[in-house]
């Protein structure tokens, strides 16, 4: 499987992105997909999960009500609607896949593909 993020920017707080996902390859294969974002010095963390079949969504407690993750199947994309952003969102932003179905989806290490990130910058 492969993945490409796109739709990072410069935004100013309060502001909003949408960041996007495209998945190929063998994509039949994904069950859950999700986004996890990095800051300069400090660790990967997680921020919203989706199970590609759909029914499922998971959020981490920083970015609930304000962070909406979406799939459309049939693009085999994956989208992160970002509201209300603080500079503390700021950060490289990451999509990543699993076929794993019975995962920890809130570590990195419960994901096989990675794409590359897209940078995010929340201005105050």
């Amino acid at each position: 499987v492969q993945l490409q993020a796109s739709g990072g920017g410069l935004v100013q707080a309060g502001g909003s992105l949408r960041l996007s996902c495209a998945a190929s390859g063998r994509t039949f294969s994904t069950n859950y997909m999700g986004w996890f974002r990095q800051a300069p010095g400090k660790e990967r963390e997680f921020v919203a999960a989706i199970r590609w079949s759909g029914g499922y969504t998971l959020y981490a407690d920083s970015v609930k009500g304000r962070f909406t993750i979406s799939r459309d199947a049939a693009k085999n994309t994956v989208s992160l609607q970002m509201n209300s952003l603080e500079p503390e969102d700021t950060a490289v932003y990451y999509c990543a896949a699993t076929s794993l179905r019975q995962v920890v989806l809130t570590r990195p290490t419960s994901y096989g593909y990675w794409g590359e990130g897209t940078q995010v910058t929340v201005s105050s």
